[in-house]
């Protein structure tokens, strides 16, 4: 069902037990928290042996409650890695990408605000993520967006004033679009549909898109977080919210957590880190892997990768603060990235700017016009809805109607969800291809045994070059018990980390005519002297990469 319709928490929920009853040996469902209404967080843990440390990765979706298509990508996602792992191959990998994925585990959020996204497909009413606002300063006002007409629907108040700043476009009646000098009129002002919490009876306030659902998850994740002050959406403290605390108490016990995928909408682009510097503040290999990742996400999806800090700030050198993705990237060292689901822009035939953010500051009559073409035309008139006269029981006669955005706006429409699923699909498991692969390899020599441990994988042990300072990527060691016989080398041996094979693009290497590989930093051997019969047992491994153990028999 999720590939032809947005799913409610019921479906949703069936759709993830139907998942673990067919295949209990591959999918695992568990709840890292619940919400304030009651609803659990969903994670599927995909793979064999799911207790067992390897290299992972994590999609998660739906953080904004109107953001639903993120949902359905998360479980197209999931579905995919299962048939892979039932030795399927849904997106015409490669033998060599298949082998990786059946190694590795793979954890699914398919929704991280299953409260915001219930209001907003029972209702229509607008909420960024969570419908609720504990906001101390109770007796400000503010607005309450409600179905107050009782239609099933919160929509917007039109309301006529000659301060509004709004008027019907022209040859198109009933599409609002900003007013401008020359226009005659009627002018109108645009509220939400709902009502004014203490209202004095003499003025309205300003409409927010957190007027009555704070804070906004994404700002609300523990690197770089600022207060409200400084951050609209905050929240009062970092991972103040359950459903954010959930994912990082889950997260930050799970070091082996390698690669991040974050599911948005809307905009049809991929934004990749930095979120907070220029690229020539990044690590350069770290921006060679992006280069070669952004390559493969433009042929697959046809969406480009931007950097988050020259291409996604709304304002110039003022970066988001406390979002998921630089938690993910900076903070536990993945690679990691937001997709922006459903390119409206090109629906409308609109050109991409010289930075992508200003695709959305610049939408303006011009382009409001176009969408009402295309939603009339194409999209069966699911935004722009007509206005009704009404009369409000505090702003007297109104007119309720306007903007649904949840199909057709913030979500591409359902029958076009299976192209989206199937090519994002196809990206990120490409991407999980790149995660590391530790093998050992144990030989007995005269005097005791040649241990070699490698690393077959793309991305190196490490993973990014940023992240090797981070207190839980710790390098790969060597342990040896000894059973009869007696060690002549000390029992822990720190092997470090190992490179992968892997430069990404632009990263320098191998560039010119005359190729040249690096060294064997993507290998290590270690003789380890042994004395008498016995059994040695050697083991390999770290909290990130997991462990590997040989025993071999010595005469």
């Amino acid at each position: 069902m999720f590939r032809s319709a947005y799913l409610d928490h019921d479906a949703l929920t069936a759709q993830l037990r139907a998942w673990a009853d067919a295949w209990p040996d591959l999918v695992r469902l568990s709840s890292i928290g619940t919400t304030p209404e009651g609803r659990d967080l969903w994670l599927l843990t995909l793979g064999r042996d799911p207790d067992r440390v390897r290299p992972s990765a994590w999609v998660d979706g739906n953080m904004h409650a109107a953001e639903l298509a993120g949902s359905s990508v998360a479980l197209g996602i999931a579905e995919d890695v299962i048939a892979v792992l039932r030795g399927e191959n849904p997106r015409g990998l490669a033998p060599s990408e298949l082998e990786v994925l059946r190694e590795i585990r793979v954890f699914v959020l398919p929704r991280m605000s299953p409260d915001g996204a219930e209001a907003v497909l029972t209702t229509g009413r607008s909420v960024r993520s969570v419908p609720r606002d504990a906001r101390p300063d109770a007796l400000r006002p503010r607005w309450e967006t409600a179905d107050i007409d009782g239609d099933g629907l919160a929509l917007s108040l039109r309301v006529r004033d000659p301060a509004g700043d709004f008027v019907e476009a022209p040859g198109f009646p009933g599409l609002m679009v900003p007013r401008e000098p020359t226009d005659a009129g009627p002018f109108y002002k645009i509220w939400p549909e709902g009502r004014i919490v203490n209202d004095d009876g003499l003025s309205v306030p300003d409409p927010s898109y957190l007027s009555d659902n704070y804070p906004d998850l994404n700002r609300n994740f523990p690197f770089d977080w600022r207060g409200e002050n400084e951050q609209a959406g905050a929240g009062p403290h970092p991972a103040s919210e359950p459903e954010s605390r959930a994912v990082v108490t889950f997260v930050e016990a799970h070091p082996e957590l390698m690669a991040w995928l974050n599911l948005h909408t809307y905009g049809g682009v991929h934004i990749r880190p930095c979120g907070d510097r220029p690229d020539t503040r990044m690590d350069p290999s770290d921006l060679a892997l992006f280069r070669e990742i952004g390559a493969w996400a433009e042929e697959l999806t046809g969406y480009p990768m931007v950097s988050g800090y020259e291409e996604f700030t709304y304002e110039p050198d003022k970066p988001l603060r406390g979002d998921m993705s630089e938690y993910a990237y900076r903070l536990r060292g993945c690679v990691t990235w937001v997709t922006e689901i459903w390119d409206l822009f090109a629906q409308l035939g609109l050109p991409r700017p010289k930075r992508f953010v200003d695709r959305y500051t610049s939408f303006g009559r011009e382009e409001l016009v176009r969408f009402a073409t295309w939603d009339r035309d194409v999209n069966a008139s699911r935004v722009f809805r007509p206005w009704r006269p009404f009369d409000h029981p505090q702003l007297g006669p109104v007119e309720i109607g306007g903007v649904d955005p949840r199909v057709g706006g913030n979500n591409p429409p359902p029958e076009e969800l299976p192209g989206h699923v199937a090519r994002l699909s196809a990206l990120w498991l490409k991407t999980m291809a790149l995660l590391p692969r530790v093998r050992l390899a144990v030989e007995v020599v005269p005097d005791g045994v040649r241990v070699e441990v490698s690393n077959l994988g793309y991305l190196p042990t490490n993973v990014l070059a940023s992240a090797v300072g981070l207190p839980h990527n710790v390098p790969l060691w060597l342990l040896l018990e000894a059973d009869g016989c007696t060690l002549g080398s000390p029992p822990r041996i720190e092997i470090g980390h190992l490179e992968g094979w892997g430069r990404g693009r632009g990263e320098g290497g191998g560039t010119s005519y005359q190729a040249r590989s690096r060294g064997s930093g993507n290998r290590r051997v270690v003789p380890i002297a042994v004395r008498g019969p016995g059994q040695l047992r050697v083991t390999v491994g770290s909290c990130r990469v997991g462990w590997s153990t040989e025993v071999v028999d010595l005469a």
